[in-house]
């Protein structure tokens, strides 16, 4: 996968919709199911601290610790 991922806010229900180029891969509700999207889409060796840890990821509206209604705190 050579796009960026981009994870945005979380919405009203809690998950965060995340997007690699032009495909949505997911709603995401935690850093294991964004782990797990990223696997499907080719990078099958990644681990969920790599991919917290990962510059090919932009987040938006709090970082791989924020999930949830209001966006803190890990699912």
């Amino acid at each position: 996968m050579a796009a960026p991922v981009v994870v945005y806010p979380p919405s009203a229900t809690g998950g965060r919709r995340v997007r690699a180029g032009d495909e949505i891969l997911g709603l995401a509700y935690s850093l294991r199911d964004l782990t797990e999207f990223l696997r499907r889409a080719g990078l099958e060796d990644i681990s969920p601290d790599e991919v917290a840890a990962s510059t090919m990821i932009e987040w938006r509206g709090g970082g791989p610790d924020a999930w949830g209604l209001h966006g803190a705190g890990p699912a």
